[in-house]
């Protein structure tokens, strides 16, 4: 997996469980994760919140990447592609994983817990976190947004 082993990861209300079972897996695998909530489990909260918070940590370089987990992951992508620098990629399967980041240099990976088995979260993570930006032509397009 990735060079850098520090990993942002957080979640409204409907994402928190898939969050817990993430973590586990990442701390497993040794990244240092950094847990920017939401930290109850039942409890409404606003998913901006959360992106927003965990976008800016990535713009402060507090860790390379991130993953944010909604319902349905559409809430978190809008709310984390209105920040600068951000690519914020919503990944339903580990093929979208590995183009959001050979072509689009993705920086957080969105994911919807309502929609998204664990088991295959674990599998998009894996591909996201293990695929390099392949540059050349792609960069052009990045350096355009």
């Amino acid at each position: 997996m990735f060079k850098n082993k520090k990993i942002l990861i957080g979640s409204d209300h409907a994402g928190f469980d898939l969050k817990k079972e993430l973590i586990k897996f990442l701390e497993e695998n040794k990244y240092e994760v950094h847990d920017c909530g939401t930290y109850k489990s039942g409890e409404s909260v606003d998913y901006p919140d959360y992106a927003n918070k965990l976008c800016s940590l990535i713009k402060l370089n507090k860790a390379p990447k991130g993953i944010l987990i909604c319902g349905t992951g559409i809430g978190m992508s809008i709310a984390a592609n209105r920040h600068k620098i951000i690519r914020a990629a919503l990944c339903l399967d580990s093929e979208m994983a590995k183009l959001s980041r050979e072509h689009n240099d993705a920086n957080v990976l969105v994911l919807g817990a309502r929609i998204t088995s664990s088991e295959d979260a674990i599998n998009i993570i894996k591909i996201f976190l293990n695929t390099n930006f392949a540059k050349g032509r792609h960069q052009k397009r990045i350096d355009k947004i």
